[in-house]
């Protein structure tokens, strides 16, 4: 049977083409954690391709995520009835990294059935929420300009994407790393569940102007009216830059960047309830880079959706030099969460001494 540790480089290059960010995760991870995690992203990556190309006729679109969601499921499922579609859907992607992924997915369900039976079937229950909530997507969004109707609608949304993701993540941990956290399994489902719908929240304020564009509209429909806009209104502001139009949206863009940044405060929890340094910081990476990235949105306001905010590369290699050189210790993360929550473009708050001892 293949081990956690021999999933390939070629797979490790291919998650470092469409997730700089979670590839550094997924090298930071124990090895028994690293296999199942990392091909439950490529696939889930994967299957989110097939739903945001618009280009694709929705139809079309739900027919191979079906395909695709069936291989998964299967214990010893394959793509070859839809390796013809896979291909010319392959062909279609302008961004090389997506291409080869999609060129590749077939060799990553053999990747997904020589795990361990328990972590196949913790793997293909995640990937049946995420991939449902991928083609609630397509349905919704379909057939033209469209939005969320409700908060509600909204937590869901990012329950089924992502929420079941921080809840999967503990799951692993509970069965590989006995003890791994000095909280109860309670407590870290329910942080790791806020984590991953915070993480999505993130992505779709970070993408709101690109997804207006595209006729999808998450933030909830009955918001934006209260506050005289529409998503028509909205995607045609985020369309010419309109300014009058977009600070409209202020008050709901600051509080929707506050419960995100609620949700990935969460996330820093969990972290500093973990044992092990390394999952420790594995798993708080994503947090801070959050952290900074919803600061960089805060101070660009609505203008965000026309000069989307990201954080600088540099930036990413000189926190991951401090948290090591602190020891990833617990003062430090809680220090870094908090500079990073605060700072504003081209420019890092100045360090503070805390204690480096955990």
């Amino acid at each position: 049977m293949q081990t956690p540790g021999h999933f390939s480089t070629a797979h490790l290059r291919l998650l470092k083409g469409v997730s700089r960010s979670f590839y550094l995760t997924i090298r930071l991870l124990p090895a028994a954690l690293q296999a199942p995690i990392a091909v439950g992203y490529l696939l889930a990556r994967a299957t989110d391709t097939v739903a945001d190309t618009t280009a694709m006729p929705q139809g079309h679109r739900l027919q191979l995520l079906t395909a695709m969601m069936a291989a998964i499921q299967e214990p010893v499922g394959d793509l070859q009835d839809s390796q013809q579609a896979l291909m010319a859907f392959a062909n279609q992607q302008t961004d090389p990294h997506e291409r080869a992924l999609m060129q590749a997915l077939p060799s990553c369900l053999p990747v997904l059935q020589a795990l361990l039976p328990e972590d196949q079937a913790s793997l293909r229950r995640v990937l049946g929420h995420i991939t449902r909530g991928q083609m609630l997507d397509v349905e919704r969004f379909g057939q033209g300009p469209a939005a969320l109707l409700t908060e509600s609608e909204l937590d869901d949304y990012t329950w089924l994407v992502a929420g079941c993701v921080g809840e999967f993540w503990t799951e692993l941990c509970e069965r590989h790393l006995p003890n791994f956290a000095l909280q109860t399994s309670e407590t870290m489902h329910s942080w790791g569940r806020s984590y991953g719908m915070g993480l999505q929240r993130l992505n779709i304020l970070r993408d709101a102007g690109a997804d207006l564009l595209a006729g999808r509209c998450y933030l909830p429909e009955s918001r934006l009216i209260a506050l005289g806009l529409s998503p028509q209104t909205l995607a045609q502001a985020a369309r010419t830059g309109d300014a009058q139009h977009l600070a409209k949206l202020a008050p709901l863009w600051r509080d929707q960047l506050a419960q995100t940044q609620a949700r990935l405060a969460d996330g820093l929890q969990y972290s500093l309830a973990l044992k092990s340094r390394r999952l420790r910081l594995a798993t708080a990476l994503p947090a801070l880079l959050g952290a900074r990235t919803a600061a960089l949105l805060l101070h660009a306001g609505p203008m965000a959706l026309v000069l989307p905010a990201k954080m600088p590369r540099r930036e990413v290699r000189a926190l991951l030099w401090r948290l090591v050189l602190r020891g990833v210790s617990k003062p430090a993360l809680l220090s870094e969460f908090e500079r990073l929550s605060t700072a504003t473009p081209g420019r890092t708050p100045p360090d503070r001494c805390d204690n480096p001892s955990p």
